[in-house]
């Protein structure tokens, strides 16, 4: 069973035919699909899974705090199943690749006292840009 899986199940969350499929498509690591992708492969494992179910659940997950939303420089965001492991991302400028990071030190306490402006820092986010691979071999 997935992390993302067992995560819901403990929570209590009611476990649809529909839901199950979306939080099935959603597991692994480095997943980081769009809405589009999400219904795409659910889709496969069950035909009947509308559009409208895949967006309304993937919303749910948000709220719930279960799965991540990213916003990269494409239009289209994608979605992140890893929300209880701290990391950032790295993005190729040229295919939108996206891939986990874990940096050492914390993002948290990096900031120095004087470029905090008082702010009580509680969430960072930071994204690396680079070319990937298949990308720079093209």
């Amino acid at each position: 069973m997935s992390d993302l899986l067992e995560r819901l199940r403990g929570r209590g969350w009611r476990m649809t035919a529909q839901r199950r499929v979306v939080a099935e498509v959603l597991d692994g690591d480095h997943v980081h699909l769009t809405a589009d992708e999400v219904h795409a492969r659910a889709a496969d494992k069950l035909p009947e899974i509308s559009r409208a179910t895949v967006y309304n659940t993937l919303g749910e997950l948000v709220t719930l705090g279960e799965i991540l939303e990213v916003s990269t420089d494409r239009r289209a965001k994608r979605y992140d199943p890893n929300a209880h492991r701290p990391h950032q991302h790295l993005v190729c400028a040229r295919c939108g690749a996206i891939r986990d990071v874990h940096p050492t030190g914390n993002p948290l306490t990096s900031l120095p006292d004087s470029e905090r402006f008082g702010f009580t820092i509680e969430d960072v986010e930071v994204t690396y840009r680079g070319v990937c691979p298949n990308c720079a071999g093209a």
